[in-house]
């Protein structure tokens, strides 16, 4: 019972299939046989029922589970690829002319992208002399594409340089030119878009190298304008290349100038290179040029000026120079003013005028100057020239004392020789210690002190005209005397003076006790004395030794107080008579007391 059940149901299902048309065994192709598709393709659906005759059937084509071709008699459909919405599952049936017998096919999965565009790359742009670069064409990693070269150039028209029946998406060139590429493939003659395009340039064996246009200036500073040129070696004329410059910020382009120009600055500072390239080939060049180092300073430089002397002799001149460190690119500009007049430019800059001489006074100030347009220096500090006339001057003393002492007010006159009035002339004066301004006043009063001995000259000029003077005067010398000096030797005039008194008063003396018999016990001493002022009397010198004060003072009295002298004077007394061949002169000491008129041999 149960295999004979199962038997019945088995031929039922059959028969259910048979006679409703869902067989399975259809099959759906496409050509070409590619799982994606990019607008502008054509692909064909095949669909194939594997029994029968083909005219027996009737074919469907679905997308997605609905009908995209309804029933018809071809087995074959061609559909244009327009968009991306023909993406989807495709699957086809079949339905048999004489019955209501179907069939279903298998699905096929199309996928639909936007049209592509080829991608072009070089290994180098730049061909180096003798060799090839290696240009590669691709658009996916598909391998039914087949691919067309182009090649250009910006006087020549495109043209087709291979075909795409060669396998050819790798190739190497060795000339220099515009490429390009685009790809294919099937039999419906599908390209992509072209890719984008590639300039591929030859190196040539000429030399280039960058120069400096002016001067090879060491320094640069900023803000100067400066111009490199760049040289073909062995290259003909200027004229028949054009020029490319790679500094540190750009690369220019193509141009027919050999030279660059442009105001420096701190981002100036870098290399700089240059390549040419003959007018009639764009893509044939030289290599890059060495580097030109390009360092900017970035103060601004000042003008040094410096003079041989700053004072001009009469009918001379005196020599003035003017310096930008030690370059020799520099050119100056001189200006001279005075107190009453404006500053006024007195040499150009386009002569060689670094070092000038002048013979006129004033206040001078120098600029340097280079390149084109010309970049500037500051300024120089200032210096002041004087010039010298004939006219002579002298230093005078008020009073013609011979001599100066420590304490005492003097003052000393300038006197200009042949110089009209005093009022004309302004003055100044040098002494030991300073020098002063000019002043309208001819003369220098002062106190003076030790200090103050030394040389004292003076000069003049006119006062209509700062910047013209004499020369110093000769020199007046003052010799201070110091009050301890003037002391000694007042002491010294009074002793001697009291010296003579007292020798005086002795004599008078003597004279009145000679028949004295209250004098006999002191002739011995009288006779000893008389000898004494004999020997002073007939020539004998009295030379002043020492006083020895009677105040309890071992160095007489107070500098300048002679009003309580008591001493006891010594005095030195040589004899003139001595023998011929004495060793020496001989001399007694004698101390002489004026207020007992005694002198006793000490």
């Amino acid at each position: 019972m149960g295999p004979t059940l199962l038997c019945e149901l088995g031929l039922f299902l059959l028969c259910t299939l048979l006679c409703t048309g869902h067989a399975q065994d259809a099959v759906l192709t496409i050509e070409p046989n590619w799982s994606s598709f990019f607008i502008g393709e054509f692909v064909t659906f095949m669909c194939d029922m594997n029994e029968g005759a083909d005219t027996d059937w009737e074919y469907k084509l679905n997308k997605d589970g609905r009908e995209f071709v309804p029933y018809n008699t071809h087995k074959y459909y061609r559909l244009q690829i327009t968009s991306t919405g023909h993406s989807g599952e495709y699957q086809c049936s079949g339905h048999r002319k004489s019955s209501s017998y179907t069939k279903r096919s298998n699905t096929v999965s199309v996928t639909v992208s936007d049209k592509r565009r080829a991608t072009l790359t070089a290994g180098t742009t730049i061909i180096p002399v003798g060799g090839s670069v290696t240009l590669t064409c691709s658009v996916g990693r598909s391998a039914e594409w087949k691919y067309e070269w182009f090649r250009r150039t910006q006087r020549t028209t495109e043209v087709q340089i291979r075909r795409d029946d060669q396998p050819n998406r790798v190739i190497r060139v060795s000339q220099g030119g515009i490429y390009s590429c685009r790809v294919r493939r099937g039999n419906s003659v599908y390209y992509t878009y072209k890719s984008d395009e590639v300039s591929i340039e030859i190196t040539f064996s000429n030399k280039v190298a960058v120069k400096q246009q002016q001067h090879n200036w060491p320094q640069i500073f900023s803000s100067e304008t400066i111009t490199l040129t760049c040289e073909v070696q062995e290259g003909g004329e200027p004229t028949e290349w054009e020029y490319q410059w790679r500094g540190p910020r750009q690369t220019t382009q193509w141009t027919h100038n050999n030279s660059l120009t442009f105001r420096v600055s701190e981002s100036s500072s870098g290399d700089y290179m240059c390549k040419s390239r003959r007018r009639n080939d764009s893509y044939s060049s030289t290599e890059w040029s060495e580097a030109f180092t390009l360092s900017v300073t970035t103060y601004k430089p000042r003008a040094t000026l410096t003079a041989g002397t700053t004072i001009i002799p009469v009918g001379g001149s005196v020599t003035l120079t003017c310096s930008v460190g030690r370059s020799a690119e520099w050119k100056y500009e001189w200006f001279r003013r005075t107190q009453r007049t404006t500053e006024v430019q007195i040499r150009r800059d386009d002569q060689p005028n670094r070092v000038i001489r002048v013979s006129q006074g004033g206040i001078y100030r120098c600029r340097g100057g280079r390149g084109n347009p010309v970049y500037y220096t500051d300024i120089s500090a200032e210096v002041i020239i004087e010039i010298t006339f004939s006219n002579k001057v002298a230093v005078k003393q008020q009073h013609n004392w011979p001599q100066i002492f420590s304490g005492e007010t003097i003052t000393l006159t300038c006197e200009v020789q042949e110089g009209g009035e005093p009022t004309e002339w302004e003055y100044g004066w040098r002494g030991p210690r300073k020098t002063t301004q000019w002043t309208h006043n001819n003369y220098l009063t002062f106190r003076v002190s030790e200090s103050s001995s030394g040389d004292y000259m003076c000069k003049s000029r006119r006062r209509d005209d700062s910047y013209s003077s004499t020369e110093w005067s000769e020199a007046f010398t003052l010799s201070v005397t110091s009050k301890s000096c003037f002391s000694s030797w007042l002491i010294v005039g009074l002793v001697c003076g009291v010296s003579l008194l007292i020798i005086l008063l002795l004599l008078l003396y003597r004279c009145r006790t000679t028949n004295s018999p209250a004098n006999e016990q002191t002739v011995n001493q009288d006779e000893h004395q008389q000898q004494v002022y004999s020997s002073l009397l007939h020539g004998d010198r009295c030379v002043y030794e020492t006083i020895r004060g009677s105040e309890n003072t071992e160095n007489g009295p107070p500098e300048g107080d002679y009003t309580n002298v008591t001493s006891v004077i010594q005095l030195k007394v040589i004899n003139k008579t001595r023998q011929r061949g004495d060793p020496e002169e001989s001399s007694d000491y004698y101390n002489v007391n004026p207020n007992s008129a005694t002198a006793l041999k000490s």
